[in-house]
């Protein structure tokens, strides 16, 4: 107890040096912003506009040099933070978490600047380490200043099959017009796919690749179940068993050519930084297969050309150059909007964008500004459910709407749902679009009182099935709205989506149905890996905890997918190796009970040593054998569950950092390279007593 008091008094004497210290460097700065108001003053009468203008570069310099000067490092929460001391600053003290930044090194001979800056770009020099406050902040929206790429890499031309693999109709070869083979081909290589045993992609395949034929072919080809592709479908199995036997100099070529490509075009300059691109390969054409049960699955995503293409760069930066003979749909120089380049798809009509990789600078700093925005949420939950409970009572019957929507979308992690034009997409709804044939109500089910059964297609026709016990208030709210309705009828007749996102605002500045999912992943995980993880247990066993605990996440989101055709085939495999380690394990523990009666008989030290050597071996047989075990009870789990949505997208990455040096697990074994690239953030600021 006296030690504990020595340290609090302690902590107590730091905490007052702290405020003193605050306490003098505020006065100082006061004193000095006021000197140079005077100096301002003093010199606003001069006629000089150069003597102005040198003076006003001379304080700028002044303040920067404070500014750097005034940087101190506090603790809070056991959290490295940075402050600035500045008072008279604009950021007015705000708290910065460190962030470490290493651009890539590039000379720039385009930039008027570059000579000052030769130093930070060169080669023989280390990668300096930067920091997000040290970065210019821009006050206008702007997200660049400086913005140059080679633009994108288009899908290689469609080159014909050889004359000896042939297309049949009604039993007899036919010669294909070239876009009609090309199609074609889609079709042959998802041959054996499921996908092309279902009505509604063969029908809109159908319909699609008749718009690509001639008017000949058009005559002769009106029955699908006429055609036949199994010599293509044989030829391209063929050229894929041929790609994975290339010799070790044709694979280095290949390499080496898209390490080239990935050279040129896979970077770009954004103010000053060597920034890795994202996606840069045009997608090539192909055959739209959709999630879930999509209507418009099969029909044909056109080849994109460079007359398609929207160009974004700065108007200083040397523009992309179309291919030869060709040009860019447009080129912009909107310095607001982070991508590269965009263009519209034929299936859906969304717009497709070429963005910065997920570990650029410009990434990590959405991606933190996300999961803080979660966290601020979790200051005020409390107060938004109490208020929606207490609306569940509203006079008005659009409050008593809102507050129970407000309610599955808490509580069930539902997406908000977009509104969008009838037949545009596939029937999928989200939590305010809801219809009365999605919910079915139960006074009692299954010994659980005033239970909702939920069914519909949300995100990409994924089915959202389930049902749950709601709160008494909640379920004869819900008898309330379905009351004179159709099937087809809204559930929530007097909610949308914009009046939802509107009242999320005044509940608290950033709120989104998407804040609260991510608010309520991540505290699902952070509580999962509490209630599953012990200390004694082996890597692997913490390991599975892990995975159960990302699980419940992934069941809370939705986030299903099928199982991989080779999951069977994978388990079997992975059993034989289990049945065999088993079969060591037997084996070693005889030899160990064969050496124990040895030594027993003879009592020497050879045979002690020989015991030793089998016990040891028992133990690293039984350690590869239950690590076996976990990997197949974890394939299992969750071979109808992705778990990589949540990881990446709705998991606050430091709670999983904070878990692996709490517990003693290599981040790796979460987080693969390209993970830990895009969460270098998060690795370098939570220690392992971060909270969400």
């Amino acid at each position: 107890d006296k030690e504990h008091r020595h340290k609090d008094h302690k902590k107590d004497k730091e905490r007052e040096k702290f405020k003193h210290s605050n306490s003098e460097h505020k006065e100082h700065s006061e004193k000095k912003h006021r000197d140079k108001d005077k100096e301002r003053l003093k010199h606003s009468d001069s006629s000089s506009d150069k003597h102005r203008q040198k003076h006003k570069d001379r304080d700028k310099d002044k303040r920067r040099e404070e500014k750097v000067c005034l940087w101190v490092v506090g603790m809070l929460l056991n959290e490295k933070l940075y402050m600035c001391l500045d008072f008279g600053c604009s950021c007015s003290g705000v708290i910065f978490y460190r962030y470490e930044y290493k651009p890539k090194k590039v000379k720039l001979e385009h930039d008027k600047k570059a000579k000052k800056r030769k130093h930070e770009y060169d080669e023989d020099e280390e990668d300096e380490v930067y920091y997000m406050w040290e970065e210019e902040r821009y006050t206008d929206g702007s997200k660049w200043r400086f913005l140059e790429h080679k633009g994108p890499v288009f899908a290689p031309p469609y080159e014909p099959l050889p004359g000896k693999v042939k297309f049949y109709y009604g039993g007899k070869p036919m010669k294909l017009s070239a876009p009609a083979e090309e199609v074609a081909t889609f079709f042959a290589k998802m041959l054996d796919h499921e996908y092309t045993t279902k009505d509604i992609f063969r029908k809109n395949f159908f319909k699609d690749w008749r718009k690509e034929m001639t008017s000949e072919e058009k005559s002769v080809i009106t029955d699908l179940n006429k055609c036949d592709f199994s010599e293509m479908s044989e030829y391209f199995k063929a050229q894929s068993e041929a790609r994975k036997q290339m010799s070790k100099e044709e694979k280095q070529k290949i390499k080496e050519e898209n390490e080239r490509l990935l050279q040129e075009y896979g970077f770009c300059i954004m103010d000053n930084h060597k920034e890795r691109i994202g996606n840069f390969r045009i997608e090539p054409p192909g055959l739209f297969r959709g999630r879930g049960d999509h209507p418009k699955m099969g029909m044909l995503k056109r080849r994109i050309r460079p007359e398609d293409i929207i160009i974004n760069c700065s108007k200083d930066s040397k523009h992309p150059k179309p291919p030869p003979g060709t040009k860019w749909k447009e080129v912009r120089h909107d310095n607001k909007v982070t991508w590269l380049a965009s263009w519209t798809e034929n299936i859906q009509g969304s717009i497709k964008y070429i963005m910065l990789n997920p570990s650029s600078r410009i990434k990590g700093e959405k991606d933190w500004q996300k999961y803080e925005t979660a966290r601020r949420l979790k200051k005020c939950v409390d107060r938004i459910r109490a208020q929606y409970r207490e609306d569940w009572k509203s006079k008005e019957m659009r409050i008593r709407q809102r507050a129970v929507a407000l309610y599955f979308i808490d509580k069930l992690a539902l997406r908000a749902g977009n509104e969008k034009e009838e037949g545009e997409t596939a029937d999928t709804v989200g939590c305010c679009s809801l219809r009365v044939e999605h919910i079915k109500l139960y006074p009692k089910l299954d010994d659980q009182e005033y239970v909702v059964e939920f069914d519909f297609l949300g995100k990409d026709s994924i089915r959202y099935y389930n049902k749950i016990p709601v709160e008494k208030r909640v379920f004869k709210n819900l008898q309330l709205f379905l009351e004179n309705k159709q099937p087809e009828d809204d559930l929530f007749d007097r909610l949308n989506t914009s009046i939802l996102n509107k009242h999320l605002q005044e509940l608290m500045d950033g709120l989104t149905a998407k804040v609260f999912r991510t608010y309520n992943a991540s505290i699902t995980l952070q509580q999962q890996l509490k209630e599953l993880t012990c200390s004694d247990d082996s890597i692997p066993a913490k390991i599975l905890s892990y995975n159960r605990a990302n699980r419940a996440v992934a069941i809370l989101c939705n986030h299903q997918r099928a199982p991989p055709k080779t999951f069977e085939k994978s388990m079997q495999n992975l059993q034989n190796k289990i049945d065999e380690k088993q079969n060591q394990l037997s084996a070693a523990r005889k030899q160990l009970k064969a050496a124990k009666a040895d030594h027993k008989a003879s009592h020497d030290d050879k045979s002690k040593k020989a015991v030793e050597m089998k016990r040891k071996a028992v133990q690293r047989i039984e350690e590869q054998l239950m690590k076996l075990q976990v990997q197949a009870t974890d394939r299992e789990e969750n071979k109808q569950i992705a778990l990589g949505t949540s990881k990446l997208n709705y998991l606050d990455p430091r709670i999983s950092v904070a878990w692996c040096k709490k517990f003693g697990i290599p981040i790796e074994k979460i987080y693969n390279k390209t993970q830990r690239e895009k969460f270098a953030w998060a690795i370098d600021m939570a220690d392992k007593d971060y909270e969400f």
